[in-house]
């Protein structure tokens, strides 16, 4: 017998969740084409060279590859492999088509895959939402960043209980090195990073783990006195944080007109350490521990990984999975089966005319509808299975309704029924 379980580290998504994925993902699109984000899709797989020596080690050990055909394929090697991320498919694409007018604002939600191990709320095929900016160099663009996920976590109902962190990749290294540590800087900042889960005392164990002297320790903590104040934080650094400084203070002025609410500087933020050159951005949940749920920054130099011209490029993704989880752990999605808002029944077989005539006008008006496509009559078994399917309303029409032009739509959570005119059908439904 075959055996019917899914592959591990991926899920079936049934009408119910396939429907609050949706409500979410048209709410994300649309405030992605309100910024003048275009639509992009890649294929599921590249060539894979195209993403080979683009996430580092440990993230080029989760890439599936597909074995070559024929031969190679048995010998174990491999020419494709599956999308790991969006970023590097986006690069390949701006480098392939130079005419492409810049700026290139593009979004793109897809799934992507990873050979990671499963846990609750990470899969081995998962959806990115991403919107990116390409071949400018502006603060604008990367507060344009910022106010999309304020937007879309507005949107989606999350307002006042976010924050998105705001740091920049210079600067975390100008810090390090006013610690006297810039040799080992990705160490420091590695350990930095964890602070939000082990605190300032488990940072300063694993530097200390590491080797780092009490006095690098005690000048990085004094640097960071006060994170969340970029003039202090600036002022603790000295020259080597005027330039960063000064552009988190234009990228936040930027997103404060743009409306973004909720960003704050925050100089622990150490996100991306081998693939960000500017700002970098991370959005959390405040209230219940849920982590980030959105990020981003500048990458400047990867586009030019696939060219001989530098390209700059900016980009947020949000954390489609996640949220998900959140929301629905807080009933924060739309419950219900189905989407469809009435049954059409039918009553005898030479009344079938009338019925189908009736799901055609109110389908012509842009109303959900399905028709009972068993045997007609029995209508205790038509209105059952609209109950079971989420439908909440039924329409009948028998002999006395069809030579009258009416129709009988019945509310399937009252019990209520109502005689409407069928040229009024629709906007008796829609009412509901």
């Amino acid at each position: 017998m075959a055996d019917v379980r899914n592959a591990r580290g991926t899920r079936d998504l049934l009408p119910a969740q396939m429907h609050a994925r949706l409500w979410v993902l048209d709410k994300v699109r649309a405030i992605f084409a309100r910024y003048g984000f275009e639509p992009l899709e890649t294929p599921a797989f590249e060539n894979i060279d195209t993403l080979m020596g683009k996430y580092g080690d440990e993230g080029e050990k989760l890439i599936f590859r597909i074995l070559e055909r024929g031969e190679g394929g048995r010998e174990g090697k491999a020419d494709l492999a599956l999308r790991y991320d969006l970023t590097v498919p986006l690069a390949r694409v701006v480098a392939q088509n130079p005419a492409l007018p810049m700026p290139f604002k593009r979004y793109q939600v897809q799934p992507v895959w990873r050979a990671d191990r499963p846990q609750k709320g990470r899969y081995r095929e998962f959806y990115q939402c991403d919107a990116d900016i390409v071949g400018i160099n502006s603060r604008v663009a990367d507060a344009e960043c910022l106010a999309v996920a304020s937007d879309a976590l507005t949107e989606l109902g999350f307002a006042g209980r976010f924050q998105i962190k705001l740091n920049h990749r210079k600067l975390l290294s100008a810090i390090v090195a006013a610690a006297g540590a810039a040799e080992r800087e990705g160490e420091v900042l590695v350990a930095i990073d964890k602070l939000d889960k082990v605190g300032v005392p488990g940072v300063t164990k694993e530097l200390g783990e590491r080797g780092f002297d009490a006095a690098v320790i005690d000048r990085l903590w004094a640097i960071l006195a006060a994170p969340d104040d970029l003039d202090a934080v600036a002022d603790a650094v000295g020259e080597a944080a005027l330039a960063p400084a000064a552009e988190l203070r234009e990228v936040l002025a930027h997103a404060a007109a743009l409306g973004a609410t909720g960003v704050a500087f925050d100089a622990t933020l150490a996100r991306g350490l081998g693939y960000y050159t500017g700002p970098v951005f991370e959005a959390v949940i405040t209230d219940g521990g849920v982590g980030s749920v959105s990020g981003g920054g500048r990458y400047d130099g990867l586009v030019g990984m696939f060219s001989k011209r530098d390209v700059p490029a900016v980009g947020i993704s949000l954390g489609l999975e996640r949220l998900l989880v959140v929301m629905e752990e807080r009933g924060m999605l739309p419950t219900g089966g189905t989407r469809t808002r009435v049954l059409v029944t039918r009553f005898a077989p030479e009344l079938d005319g009338a019925a189908l005539a009736a799901a055609r006008t109110l389908r012509d008006a842009g109303v959900l509808v399905e028709t009972w496509l068993g045997a007609p009559g029995k209508l205790g078994n038509q209105f059952k299975y609209a109950d079971q399917r989420g439908i909440p309303f039924a329409v009948v029409i028998g002999p006395d309704e069809a030579a009258a032009g009416v129709a009988k739509v019945k509310d399937l959570k009252t019990g209520e029924q109502r005689e409407v005119a069928l040229a009024a059908l629709a906007a008796a439904v829609a009412a509901g």
